[in-house]
């Protein structure tokens, strides 16, 4: 999988652009502040259909306009796709081949993004709401199934977490209805833990090689996976939700005092464990780094085998943020295996001597020239 080409229309600071993309390592250089990542955003954006940088999809259309549209074409072993997506006041539309989807979810999963940025450190030393979050994007883009019981979640949650603030104000309460919404949550719930144990699982193997390697085999990488749910009964769908209604019925009455779900996946944690200790608290930030890049090298691999396409990497500034050694490692990992773009200011150093005949776009105050293209009248480029 791969993204051919590039449309924005009054996205951010480009009041247009039009991009032609190589199928391996594009290269995004300029000063800070010229839009570079703005580009990477358009392309998360036409992704996941939301900012990985704002909750307001208002911030992303140009100051001077209404409306602004990002598009572009995926290339799939099946053939190519056309993808749209169109942010108003009114909210937004996508389209896919041209026709317009109902749901957002229908949407998700044509064209499939791995970003990577500094921040993505917190994943390893973050809160855990950051690798709930994380869980929750990656595992929605390669399986539309939890991306459903993901939304009917949370719907739920949020019905039950209102109705449990009303009966704090009631004197005579059916609890009827909350063991309704309990049951419905329980189910819910549990086929979102069972997901997450699985693609943890694959995730899991897929990263112990690549920090292996990276630690020259001295460090071994594991996840755990922190629930309330009694871990001898997180063996399949109907046992964790069995497990999860008898919570919410030991639970009932700190929630009713709380009026708030204290049980379930939107409160559970991801911890990684480097040999053996939890590296959020104990390891040195060279472990949590290479943690964090294990993580998401292994993400590549995962997507692939989850949904027959190699993903797009996004890196944002990252190479700045790691030494030579993990530099190396990441650069020789995705040559010639996944189409790459990468934010830069400077091509020196270890950066030119690993990325093998890459796309260079120079990037300055929004707009987006390829090396060796005229500023205007190339094919392959637009300058605004």
């Amino acid at each position: 999988m791969y993204l051919q080409e590039l449309q924005l229309q009054h996205f951010r600071n480009y009041p247009s652009a039009d991009l032609k993309l190589g199928p391996g390592i594009n290269v995004l250089l300029g000063e800070n502040a010229q839009g570079k990542t703005n580009l990477l955003e358009a392309i998360y954006v036409l992704a996941l259909t939301r900012s990985h940088r704002t909750a307001n999809d208002h911030d992303l259309v140009n100051w001077e306009a209404k409306t602004a549209k990002v598009s572009g074409r995926v290339v799939k072993a099946v053939g190519s796709v056309p993808l749209e997506l169109t942010f108003s006041r009114q909210g937004k539309r996508a389209k896919v081949n041209h026709l317009e989807q109902a749901r957002l979810s229908q949407y998700i999963g044509q064209l499939n993004v791995i970003l990577f940025a500094p921040e993505d450190l917190a994943i390893v030393k973050g809160a855990p709401t950051v690798r709930r979050r994380f869980m929750d994007m990656e595992f929605g883009q390669m399986n539309p199934r939890y991306l459903y019981n993901l939304s009917q979640y949370r719907t739920l949650l949020k019905q039950r977490n209102r109705y449990l603030k009303d009966l704090q104000h009631k004197q005579n309460r059916d609890l009827l209805f909350l063991s309704v919404l309990s049951d419905q949550l329980a189910a819910y719930g549990a086929e979102i833990i069972a997901q997450r144990l699985r693609m943890l699982h694959k995730l899991e193997h897929w990263a112990q090689a690549i920090h292996a390697e990276i630690s020259q085999q001295k460090e071994e990488l594991t996840f755990h996976y922190a629930t309330q749910v009694p871990e001898d009964q997180l063996t399949d769908p109907d046992t964790i939700c069995a497990a999860l209604t008898q919570l919410y019925k030991d639970h009932q009455d700190k929630e009713l005092y709380r009026g708030t779900t204290l049980v379930g996946p939107h409160r559970d944690d991801l911890h990684f464990r480097v040999n053996g200790k939890n590296v959020q608290t104990f390891g040195s930030q060279g472990q949590q780094r290479t943690t964090a890049l294990s993580v998401k090298l292994a993400e590549i691999d995962l997507m692939k085998e989850e949904t027959g396409e190699y993903p797009v990497l996004l890196l944002d500034d990252v190479l700045s943020e790691l030494d030579d050694a993990r530099q190396t490692h990441l650069l020789k990992a995705i040559q010639d295996k996944v189409q790459t773009f990468i934010t830069t200011t400077s091509l020196s150093g270890i950066t030119r001597q690993l990325i093998k005949d890459p796309i260079i776009f120079h990037v300055a105050n929004g707009t987006v020239v390829a090396d060796g293209s005229a500023p205007s009248g190339d094919p392959a480029t637009k300058e605004d």
